[in-house]
């Protein structure tokens, strides 16, 4: 394996997707019954940002620090809408800002005591990692296993309450990232076929804005047609730092099946000053390149 997150921990794209998670599991603890959390590529649990990757490629530098440093004066409904995620970050960091969770572990400080986390990594060491950031949680079961594969396995929860992340690495390369978005959509229909009810959050780079689009598209209809999903339980929320196609990585996002209420208010709040705080749009350029979506997505034409 190539992609190593060690090196992007805490960047724009880890911003938008964990806000929205962290949304989403604030609201789900608004019902007193339990829920289950499980996480097809769950990483290593928590990322030092002093590590030898991190300041290699600091990407953190210009997402959540960005964050940390201008949040107490944002707008009262953009701190509202970052407060879940936020808080769980300062909580770690009592000094300056140096550890980052990933999904797994802000998921399990987000989460009550009769919850449960089912967490899947293929990787021996990432595997281990995670298993040594997690600690003693007796919520917690890691399976060092193909997530996609073991999915199937775990719908309908027994709590039959709950959130999906499906957050595949997206290697580099063509093929590679053509098979991720493949791997992606059939997972999802599998899974909503067996689960209607669950939250899912599809986490997808933006790198080029027609393949994007295509995937949305075709997973809305597969998720319409064959899933039974209704079109207003879809929800896009995306964001860019720069044009797109412009240098490395320029936008991130995610799709939401089943957005917990309020969820969709807390991000249209939040995706305008975040993507303005964020902004790396290279100084020789007059206008901003950066951007945001909130929106219901259309599905694919017919052909």
């Amino acid at each position: 394996m190539n992609y190593r997150h060690a090196f992007h921990a805490g960047n724009f794209a880890d911003v938008v997707k964990h806000v929205a998670l962290a949304l989403c599991l604030d609201r789900l603890n608004a019902k007193e019954a339990p829920y289950r959390y499980i996480d097809t590529h769950a990483g290593v649990g928590r990322y030092d940002l002093t590590s030898d990757e991190a300041l290699r490629s600091p990407e953190w530098r210009d997402g959540v620090a960005r964050v940390w440093e201008a949040e107490r004066s944002a707008p009262n409904a953009v701190r509202a809408a970052l407060a879940p995620w936020l808080n769980i970050i300062r909580g770690m960091n009592s000094g300056g800002l140096r550890d980052y969770p990933g999904s797994p572990l802000l998921a399990a400080e987000l989460m009550r005591q009769q919850d449960a986390l089912r967490l899947c990594e293929l990787h021996p060491e990432s595997a281990a990692a995670l298993r040594l950031a997690m600690g003693r949680d007796k919520r917690v079961k890691i399976e060092e296993r193909d997530g996609y594969e073991a999915l199937p396995a775990y719908l309908p929860p027994p709590e039959r309450r709950g959130l999906v992340l499906i957050d595949p690495p997206f290697e580099e390369g063509t093929s590679v990232r053509k098979l991720d978005f493949e791997w992606m959509a059939g997972a999802a229909l599998k899974a909503v076929k067996r689960w209607p009810g669950g939250t899912y959050i599809f986490w997808r780079p933006i790198k080029d804005i027609e393949a994007v689009e295509a995937f949305d598209g075709e997973l809305v209809s597969l998720l319409i047609e064959q899933g039974g999903i209704a079109p207003e339980k879809l929800l896009v929320a995306d964001l860019w730092v720069r044009e797109i196609g412009q240098g490395p990585l320029s936008g991130a996002g995610v799709v939401i099946v089943n957005p917990p209420f309020g969820v969709a208010d807390h991000l249209r709040a939040a995706l305008p000053w975040l993507s303005n705080l964020m902004d790396q749009t290279p100084d020789e350029q007059e206008s901003t390149g950066a951007g945001w979506r909130l929106e219901t997505p259309a599905p694919a034409e017919p052909s």
